[in-house]
């Protein structure tokens, strides 16, 4: 009997191209990501500080400390509180933004444009803006307040303790609103219209037609503008650096703050590495849960 080889189909051909051009980028990938990762596991089970940079082995030290530093865990308390505030406010004026420009309003183009600016700035240069803002001599706020009032006004809004978080939160939300807005007007635009006319003609109300329909029809972008910025405001820094650098005290100290100061201030090197482990570990067990919420993790 003669026997043939079997070629190849096309089809696998196909694939093992495809995994061909695939692989550059993979190795890249894994480069740049799993090496720091492993790295960073290594030096949380070392002893280097700014007096000692032995590369000893000191076991689980750094991760008992985690669990007796106040400070670390009153950083992410305040990290929780922000996220908290934040993220509700966010969504709500968010979407009350998309539900308004959904209509079409005279200059609405432009005023997207406009809207949408704080998203374009970086982080630092907000912080830095409404630090003027907020200047208790020159800032515009305590003039506008002033004016108002008919008397001097000198908020000290980055130092008194009760002003502080209103200070920030306002940043944050003035900032990344507008991120929220775009993802929601996206996600709004492409909401089935014959679904609304079929419930308006039905007798249902405004509230029920969005609840039962619009809110369903959304929900995928929104989950994913949620968890999008749940990741930022875990790791929320700019703003408050540029604004209270974790004042007054550590009263407004994030988790990044805390680990900058201890990395690059106090120079405990394999203590910051235990810490951005910690939230390296917290943030893939959000992000999982989340994406099975989602329904995207199977």
């Amino acid at each position: 009997m003669r026997h043939t080889a079997t070629s190849p189909s096309i089809q696998d051909q196909q694939k093992l191209f495809a995994r061909l051009l695939v692989t550059p980028a993979m190795l890249v990938l894994l480069l740049v990501a799993v090496f720091p990762l492993v790295y960073l596991i290594l030096v949380s089970f070392q002893g280097i500080t700014m007096m000692d940079n032995s590369s000893d082995f000191v076991g689980l030290l750094n991760y008992r400390a985690i669990f007796n530093d106040h400070r670390l865990w009153e950083a992410i308390i305040h990290t929780l509180i922000f996220l908290a505030i934040a993220l509700p406010l966010e969504l709500f004026i968010g979407l009350a933004m998309a539900q308004l420009f959904l209509n079409k309003l005279p200059g609405r183009q432009i005023m997207i444009g406009l809207l949408v600016l704080p998203v374009v700035v970086s982080p630092v240069v907000a912080g830095a803006i409404w630090s003027l803002m907020f200047d208790n001599r020159f800032g515009p706020i305590n003039q506008v307040l002033a004016w108002l009032f008919g008397q001097e006004m000198t908020i000290l809004w980055t130092i008194r303790p009760e002003l502080v978080y209103p200070a920030i939160l306002v940043a944050e939300v003035w900032q990344w609103t507008p991120f929220m807005f775009l993802l929601l007007l996206a996600a709004l635009a492409n909401v089935d219209k014959s679904q609304l006319e079929a419930a308006a003609i039905d007798g249902a109300g405004y509230w029920r037609i969005f609840f039962l329909i619009v809110l369903p029809s959304i929900w995928p972008v929104m989950a994913i503008a949620l968890l999008i910025r749940l990741l930022d405001l875990f790791r929320l820094f700019d703003v408050v650096w540029a604004l209270t650098q974790g004042g007054p005290g550590t009263m407004t100290e994030t988790i990044s703050i805390f680990t900058y100061n201890q990395g690059f201030k106090q120079f405990e090197t394999s203590y910051t590495a235990a810490v951005a482990l910690l939230i390296v570990v917290m943030l893939s067990a959000v992000v999982m849960w989340a994406l099975k919420r989602v329904g995207l993790s199977r």
